[in-house]
């Protein structure tokens, strides 16, 4: 995994960023709920391909945990880029029918992650039986 930090020292951002991803990167044996109920704030705003605009965690993790449940093998992160209060992820996952890409954006405020701009080829993702 390539990570690039704009800042001198690892920031709140960075941590929380990879403490998300450590919850369920490696599929839903190591999903963890209860942690990403804490690493996600309440009124989170997330934007998908497919969902659209939704407010909420409680939502977002319904969402999340069927993704992480058709996860063939770990994601594989390409790069990581936190500035300030601000994230990018760019990352690859093996679905039922094959290996595609995603990036994430992310924005933290008050010690959360407030909200993730998640960008795909909803087209290619319903092909590959993504759920």
């Amino acid at each position: 995994m390539k990570e690039k930090d704009m800042g001198a020292a690892i920031t709140e951002t960075a941590t929380l960023v990879r403490a998300y991803y450590g919850s369920w990167q490696n599929g839903i044996a190591t999903f963890d709920k209860k942690r990403l109920s804490e690493i996600l704030a309440e009124d989170l705003d997330f934007e998908g391909s497919i969902a659209g605009k939704r407010r909420g965690a409680a939502g977002f993790l319904i969402g999340l945990q069927r993704f992480v449940e058709g996860l063939k093998s770990p994601i594989h992160v390409q790069e990581q880029v936190e500035a300030g209060d601000l994230a990018a992820v760019l990352y690859d996952a093996e679905i039922p029918g094959g290996s595609m890409r995603f990036a994430e954006f992310f924005r933290v405020e008050h010690g959360r992650i407030s909200s993730i701009k998640l960008l795909y080829d909803a087209a290619q993702y319903r092909a590959l039986g993504g759920r």
